[in-house]
């Protein structure tokens, strides 16, 4: 998995499937969330999000307030969070 950052958009490639990779994730966010209230997550081919990677995303919009649009390429994935209801709350849209 590879993750590069610019400005409030975050872009992953790869698989997101392990714990190291859901630190990876939340290091870059975390960097991003302390000047931005708004964050673009492009997530162009994973096949899956962690439990870790939802809940932490969850949080941020749910308690922090923080403005999470998560774009995903995968259809699988993006039915996945559909069937999760988390469409609206990520404010997911297909890539």
């Amino acid at each position: 998995m590879d993750i590069s950052t610019n400005s409030n958009r975050i872009t992953i490639e790869g698989n997101i499937k392990s714990n190291s990779d859901f630190q990876a994730i939340k290091s870059s966010v975390d960097a991003v969330v302390r000047t931005n209230k708004s964050i673009i997550l492009d997530v162009k081919d994973s096949l899956s999000f962690t439990s870790a990677t939802i809940g932490y995303f969850t949080k941020l919009v749910m308690k922090d307030k923080i403005d999470v649009h998560i774009n995903v390429g995968d259809k699988d994935l993006y039915n996945l969070l559909d069937d999760l209801n988390l469409v609206s709350i990520f404010k997911l849209k297909r890539i």
